[in-house]
């Protein structure tokens, strides 16, 4: 599979960036879009966007991307594609009406809001004076529709998705091991996929078990407080998320804790391998953050449980969405302790089959000639035997690219002002 073009930022000279260098973009960052968010509740703004000619909808299908022939870029269907689904005007009523006028013998496909594209970047491109524009916002609106055939519009979502399939467009798969969209637009998957997984997965409220309804363009579940199924408005069963407890109707987002380890002297990076990976691949550590917990001390506490090294001092580096289905990778370099800090044992977590220190010229090595995602062949020019690492599009790769091209080094960092 080709490597798509990683996130690279503008240049920009800040206090900042003269200080600590430039920043990192990782793969699914990045995205085109402004998302607007504030506007979700906007009805108004979403039944315009919805419905002019510049908007385009990213279709998923069991979450698998709707792309084109090219499959390292999406394909959009345009508003007339999507209405058979979901209807001429679905954001016609109000929030607070969709909450009031709920039947739990409906069912609707998810319409999420991703934003509109200011910059004329993607494949929607209109003349200036056909934008699409809402205020001082101007643009073209991007959506993403989950057509995965469900209830009373399966058959509509079927048609849909054979309709596509006649244009020769294709569904790409949504492992995270297929990795290959354009960088700006992956993003968009991931965004996307990461919310519209979300709404799939919490049909039912987790405070109170009744079954919710998606709003706020597909970021926000509300459990209503009636249900007109049947013809008959009845009440349904007190709900804290009515009230005060509002977090549980929102997505979430599981941090997780991605680090290089450098060695005390400064010369090599432990990395390890769980039993399902390829021979010889192996990558940085990484844990879910738990609460109650800093960044730091999470860094330190899955380095020592999954490897028995301890560190000392614990840097950030840069983050990665990653919507499988919902971590943000937290990205860090940390530096053992000398003597027995430094020592391996998997004794206290089971979790790895091997834990070792490769020196910086071997890591260096397996960057130029040994990445690869996992289930891919192996890549060209690497030799048997020798290590084996994630692509670049994984934050693992970028951080150990960092180490070993002095990111950690103080002669190697700006000078400071």
């Amino acid at each position: 599979m080709p490597v798509p073009d990683i996130p690279v930022l503008a240049e920009e000279d800040s206090m900042l960036s003269r200080k600590f260098g430039r920043e990192i973009a990782n793969y699914f960052s990045g995205s085109p879009l402004n998302r607007l968010s504030f506007l979700r509740t906007d009805h108004g703004f979403l039944k315009s966007a919805f419905s002019h000619p510049s908007a385009a909808f990213l279709l998923l299908n069991n979450l698998c991307p709707l792309v084109q022939k090219d499959p390292s870029h999406l394909a959009f269907a345009t508003n007339a594609d999507v209405v058979p689904l979901t209807g001429p005007d679905p954001f016609g009523k109000s929030e607070e009406d969709m909450i009031k006028d709920y039947n739990s013998e409906e069912t609707h496909p998810v319409i999420l809001f991703l934003g509109v594209d200011e910059k004329n970047l993607l494949p929607s491109k209109v003349a200036a004076a056909d934008a699409f524009q809402y205020k001082t916002y101007r643009g073209s609106p991007y959506f993403a529709v989950d057509i995965t055939p469900r209830g009373n519009y399966a058959e509509a979502a079927n048609k849909l998705i054979t309709g596509m399939n006649e244009r020769g467009l294709s569904w790409q798969d949504n492992s995270p091991r297929h990795q290959g969209l354009h960088w700006g637009q992956a993003a968009m998957y991931g965004q996307a996929r990461a919310l519209l997984d979300w709404n799939a997965r919490n049909p039912f409220c987790a405070q109170c078990g009744q079954p919710t309804l998606s709003v706020n363009a597909g970021t926000k579940r509300a459990c209503p407080p009636t249900d007109i199924a049947g013809g008959q408005v009845r009440d349904r069963k007190p709900c804290a998320t009515r009230g005060t407890i509002s977090n549980l109707s929102f997505p979430r987002t599981d941090p997780t804790v991605i680090m290089a380890v450098v060695s005390a002297d400064g010369t090599k990076i432990l990395l390890g391998r769980q039993k399902r990976w390829p021979k010889y691949w192996y990558s940085t550590l990484a844990g879910f953050q738990e609460p109650g917990e800093s960044i730091e001390e999470a860094v330190r506490r899955e380095v020592w449980e999954e490897s028995g090294v301890q560190l000392g001092r614990v840097v950030l580096h840069s983050s990665q969405p990653w919507p499988f289905p919902a971590s943000l990778m937290i990205g860090a370099v940390g530096q053992a302790l000398p003597g027995d800090g430094e020592k391996v044992y998997l004794g206290n977590d089971a979790e790895l089959e091997d834990a070792r220190w490769f020196a910086f010229d071997e890591v260096k090595e397996a960057l130029q000639n040994g990445t690869s995602s996992l289930g891919e062949a192996t890549p060209e020019g690497w030799k048997e035997g020798a290590l084996r690492l994630p692509p670049q599009t994984a934050i693992a790769n970028r951080l150990m690219t960092a180490v070993i091209e002095g990111w950690c080094i103080p002669e190697n960092l700006p000078p400071k002002i």
